[in-house]
């Protein structure tokens, strides 16, 4: 008895400790790992000291709101250059939902003048006084999205993401998200297919800071 209770110790030190109380060791659900990896504040320095002329320093901030919400989960996003980080270019809210072939990462415009928001990854319970029904979803531009080697790969679908600007009539997506980077290449093409704005070489590369 005394070494058959010897033996049963031994086993049970060596045993991990998910098979010891009987769970398994559960891997975050895509969103939830999304929401983390995104979170955070990002450069692109490094890319713009290397490649001045096809590059500017831009910050990407991102915040999670709303986080007693059930239904995925809500992040604040701001980009600006460096040399004028109180006026952000782009404010968005993404929303991360699960869905059968993988996580989606939907975009929303913020209501009214988004500078007043601007600043509001620093202070997110600024969001308190608003709500999903308040947003603005930006149809045709959600990020569709698949975990490849270890990194979330995604992008726009066709040509449903409307945009203006600088005479594009339509605008894509592509992006490749790791614990430490964002990679990100958003471009516009006029109603010809012809790139109108954004990086020409390729995307740029966030580094988180």
């Amino acid at each position: 008895m005394q070494i058959t209770y010897r033996v049963a110790l031994f086993l049970l030190v060596l045993l991990p400790a998910s098979c010891q109380t009987g769970s398994a060791v559960r891997r975050p659900t895509p969103v939830s790992e999304l929401s983390q990896w995104m979170t955070g504040s990002f450069s692109s320095q490094a890319q713009a000291l290397e490649q001045p002329d096809d590059y500017f320093d831009i910050r990407l901030f991102m915040e999670p709101i709303w986080s007693d919400r059930t239904d995925g989960r809500w992040l604040y996003v701001e980009q600006a250059a460096a040399w004028s980080l109180e006026r952000p270019y782009r404010q968005r809210v993404y929303h991360l939902v699960d869905t059968s072939d993988g996580p989606v990462s939907e975009v929303y415009e913020l209501p009214g003048d988004p500078l007043e928001f601007a600043g509001a990854y620093k202070e997110p319970q600024r969001f308190k006084s608003l709500s999903p029904e308040d947003l603005a979803e930006r149809e045709g531009c959600a990020i569709y999205l698949r975990l490849v080697a270890g990194a979330y790969e995604g992008s726009t679908l066709g040509t449903g993401c409307t945009s203006s600007l600088g005479g594009a009539s339509y605008a894509t997506s592509e992006v490749v998200i790791t614990p430490d980077t964002i990679t990100s290449w958003d471009r516009g093409f006029d109603d010809e297919r012809f790139q109108v704005w954004g990086a020409e070489l390729g995307p740029y590369v966030f580094v988180r800071e």
